[in-house]
């Protein structure tokens, strides 16, 4: 077996993967790079430095990625109007093939023979990563703690982070945390009281929205505009990718939109039940369907939506590499020059309604919709129409 000189660890700069470093130096006796990247979560620098020096580590690389995750990984899957069992928008599985991609090419630069994660055994996380660092480096050595050490539960976690003098953070109410995801695109929040689901989700765990009961009771309107079907402004402002969702993620959280309450199920064979709140998400796939509605044609729009399930199942997943995800993304991706205009929402206390959408597409006719009497449409074609689909009831 080849030795391990060097190892690649995602870290975060919290409890888990501070007691996977150390857990890392003790068994390989090897030196550790720890690998940050940011995609927009809530990131303190100066701790994850100051976390990662305490344990000994020299390199420590901290990576502002929140610009590639939106408009290569985020953007392209809005396209596709991906929802996991017909809610989940997907915020942590679309965030992980950016990091494992990452990850290898560090590898790869520091000569280093492993990588490591600090996904739980019965997650889905563990999938996304691995299936990344396998497609880009084949050959590579992947280190999962969570499988591979004696340590059974996050109460032996907390055990071994105080005997080795890690900072164990608590919640609001003193307690060890939830675990929890979180990126520029969504958080989510598992465990403790979330894993009975008859329990409901107590209202201090969520980060980005207030509670529809407690949001304005004022109106919000927002308008975004599309071009070759991604936004590009927001209110009539000019905006790269990454701004426009951090500008809706504050707009709707303040009124109450984007949160889910979700049992699903694993890509491993477990159900598990977390708390999503994604709420620029939110906004821009309801604006999205919107604008598809009119300017992509009947048959587009129905094909898409065939094939959104596994379209949306592959990146659970952690497919996003595939062939067959690419190929669906060419056939999603096949019409979007023509997804261009604006549509105006108002948000008002966890919800969306649409105000009105404008384009300079054909594909809507007013002349033909229109109930004034008009020369642009042959209703004596319906009878013949009606006909033969009747024939078609009898094969």
């Amino acid at each position: 077996m080849q030795k391990i000189n060097k190892i690649v660890l995602a870290y975060s700069g919290g409890l888990d993967t501070s007691v996977i470093l150390r857990w890392l130096q003790e068994k390989y006796e090897c030196e550790v790079i720890c690998y940050t990247a940011n995609l927009g979560q809530d990131i303190n620098r100066k701790k994850i430095i100051q976390n990662a020096k305490r344990l000994g580590v020299k390199k420590i690389i901290i990576e502002d990625l929140q610009e590639i995750f939106v408009k290569d990984y985020v953007f392209p899957m809005i396209r596709g109007n991906a929802l996991y069992e017909g809610i989940y928008l997907l915020g942590t599985s679309i965030a992980r093939p950016l990091i494992a991609k990452r990850q290898i090419e560090i590898a790869k630069k520091y000569n280093a023979q492993a990588v490591s994660h600090g996904s739980t055994g019965k997650g889905n996380d563990q999938v996304r990563f691995e299936l990344g660092y396998y497609y880009f480096g084949p050959n590579i050595k992947v280190i999962a703690p969570w499988r591979d050490w004696d340590l059974a539960s996050r109460t032996d976690l907390i055990r071994y982070a105080k005997k080795n003098n890690i900072p164990v953070p608590q919640d609001k109410k003193g307690a060890p945390p939830f675990s929890v995801d979180d990126n520029l695109y969504h958080t989510s929040t598992e465990g403790k009281v979330l894993e009975d689901p008859k329990k409901a989700a107590p209202e201090f765990i969520f980060q980005r929205t207030v509670s529809p009961q407690k949001a304005p009771n004022k109106t919000s309107f927002i308008t975004i505009g599309y071009k070759n079907g991604d936004p590009i402004s927001l209110n009539n402002k000019k905006l790269s990718p990454s701004n426009i969702l951090k500008k809706l993620n504050d707009i709707a959280g303040k009124n109450g939109v984007g949160r889910v309450d979700l049992v699903e199920n694993r890509f491993i064979g477990i159900k598990s039940r977390g708390v999503y709140e994604t709420p620029g998400g939110t906004v821009l796939t309801f604006a999205h369907r919107a604008i598809e509605s009119i300017t992509l044609d009947k048959e587009t729009m129905h094909k898409k939506d065939e094939l959104m399930p596994r379209y949306a199942e592959l990146i659970y997943n952690g497919y996003w590499f595939s062939k067959e995800r690419e190929k669906l993304q060419k056939i999603i991706d096949r019409k979007r020059n023509k997804v261009n205009g604006t549509i105006k929402i108002a948000l008002y206390k966890g919800n969306l309604t649409l105000v009105s959408r404008v384009t300079k597409s054909k594909a809507y006719s007013m002349k033909k919709v229109s109930f004034e009497e008009n020369k642009t449409f042959n209703k004596k074609n319906v009878e013949n129409f009606i006909k033969k689909h009747s024939k078609m009831l009898r094969k």
